[in-house]
């Protein structure tokens, strides 16, 4: 820092106040002063006010036009301070000591001076290398946004040619380009996120935000918080202001799973943001305008809930501007082999198994079940295979118990269909034959040894028959 006074004494006084934190250099007028900041790296200027040839405020006006950086104070024994006042603005002085000082609070308003110096400094760096990145972090927003419309556009949906869901992804594509609001009826764990995230990347609104919120995991006041956002002080725990999701997806799409399981209470708050346009955050006596498209999603009858009272009909109207049935996962078995093939292909390299296959008896049980937690479920199955297995080809001894019970059963109801069937004896029973050895197989985890036991043969004559019947496994 550099000190600035006509008296030596008083130069004197000050340098041993401060030399102990800072490096002090020391002037008697404002020619002497301009001379050491040419020369010298200054960052703080404590000058004195009443000077020979020209007053401290006078020269802090000329080092602000010159040196803009350095943090300037003026020191005056004076409290007449009218030319101080007059040209503190221009002359932008930082803060302004009376003598005689206290040591102590000079000390603390240098120290606070020199921080301020440093802020300013790491503000200019920042705003620097953001000027700089800005181009660079453009184009990465740019890319991830790319990717993403690659990776969640409808024509990338796993399906198969014959599967339901064909017509649910041509529904998709019709609406997405419009900004109304959809809503999508399924069981749980249909991929509910997926096909909105679709709809979002595949609409105008795909350069702004994509936000989530489970409505069912909250409670009210949490959920108002959450997507209207909150004023400091709101309520107990506020303690600064948040932004909701509705004001981030602004321009965007906000998808609200588990709509069904909102209170009435709710519902009021919710319904007045679709229909005005607006949002109130909590604790706050402004509305903020916000253009947002909503999709929602629900496991219940909506339908039903209105008739029941447990659901506004005016908000149902607003959600199910079009609403898109997503069929459940057993209800489109044609689909399993594909997703669980790309959920296996997308997991196996985690678990240091590139390139893991299915064997077909696997596939075939997978086909079997019915899947009570939908894609969600189908794809827990295939992280547990993985961690049980020893290497990349997954067989049906790495399935889940209740799998292979389901795929036993099943067995058990095409032998009762079986029994009906026309034809010659020896057709009949060696169809009969073959469905036996297949649940057999399956019971033992296609356990060859052990089925063989059970069947009472050899296991070269099991191998006869599994190769008579086509059911080696691949």
């Amino acid at each position: 820092m550099l000190v600035v006074d006509d008296e030596v004494r008083s130069q004197e006084a000050l340098r041993r106040a401060l030399e102990e934190e800072f490096e002090v250099l020391t002037a008697s007028s404002a020619e002497e002063a301009r001379r050491i900041m040419e020369r010298d790296f200054v960052q703080l200027l404590l000058c004195d006010q009443r000077m020979p040839g020209m007053s401290g405020v006078e020269f802090l006006k000329q080092v602000r036009s010159q040196w803009p950086d350095v943090v300037r104070m003026i020191i005056s024994g004076y409290t007449d301070s009218e030319d101080v006042i007059a040209g503190f603005n221009e002359a932008g002085i930082y803060q302004y000591i009376l003598k005689p000082w206290q040591p102590e609070l000079l000390l603390l308003t240098l120290r606070n001076a020199a921080e301020l110096y440093r802020l300013q400094s790491e503000n200019q760096r920042l705003v620097l290398e953001l000027r700089t990145s800005e181009p660079v972090l453009k184009k990465r927003v740019e890319a991830k946004r790319d990717t993403a419309r690659k990776r969640f556009a409808i024509a990338e949906l796993v399906r198969a040619p014959d599967s339901p869901m064909n017509k649910v992804c041509e529904l998709i594509a019709r609406v997405a380009p419009h900004g109304i609001s959809v809503l999508l009826i399924g069981e749980s764990g249909t991929g509910n996120e997926l096909l909105a995230r679709a709809i979002h990347y595949a609409s105008s609104r795909s350069e702004r935000q994509f936000v989530v919120e489970n409505c069912g995991a909250v409670p009210d006041q949490l959920l108002e918080s959450e997507l209207f956002g909150h004023k400091r002080g709101s309520f107990t725990g506020a303690y600064e202001d948040r932004i909701g999701l509705f004001q981030q997806a602004d321009g965007g799409t906000i998808f609200l799973d588990e709509i069904g399981e909102t209170s009435p209470a709710f519902q009021v708050k919710l319904l007045r943001a679709l229909q005005e346009g607006e949002i109130r955050p909590v604790g706050s006596s402004k509305s903020l305008s916000v253009d947002v498209r909503v999709i929602a999603a629900t496991n219940r009858d909506l339908e039903q809930e209105v008739r029941e009272g447990r659901f506004r009909e005016d908000l149902y109207y607003r959600l199910a501007t079009v609403t898109l049935q997503v069929p459940a996962l057993r209800e489109r078995p044609m689909d399993i082999p594909r997703i669980a093939t790309k959920f296996l292909h997308g997991a196996s390299g985690a678990f240091g198994f590139e390139g893991a296959s299915f064997s077909a008896e696997v596939i075939e049980c997978l086909k079997a079940y019915r899947w009570p937690g939908n894609v969600r479920d189908l794809q827990n199955e295939i992280l547990r295979m993985l961690a049980l297995s020893d290497g990349p080809r997954l067989s049906a001894e790495h399935l889940n118990p209740r799998v292979l019970r389901a795929a036993a059963e099943e067995e058990e109801q095409e032998l009762h269909l079986l029994a009906g069937l026309d034809g010659s004896l020896k057709d009949r029973l060696e169809a009969l034959e073959a469905r036996l050895v297949k649940e057999t197989l399956i019971r033992h985890r296609w356990n060859k040894t052990r089925a063989a036991q059970e069947l009472g043969l050899s296991r070269v004559g099991l191998r006869s028959k599994l190769s008579r019947y086509g059911l080696e496994t691949a």
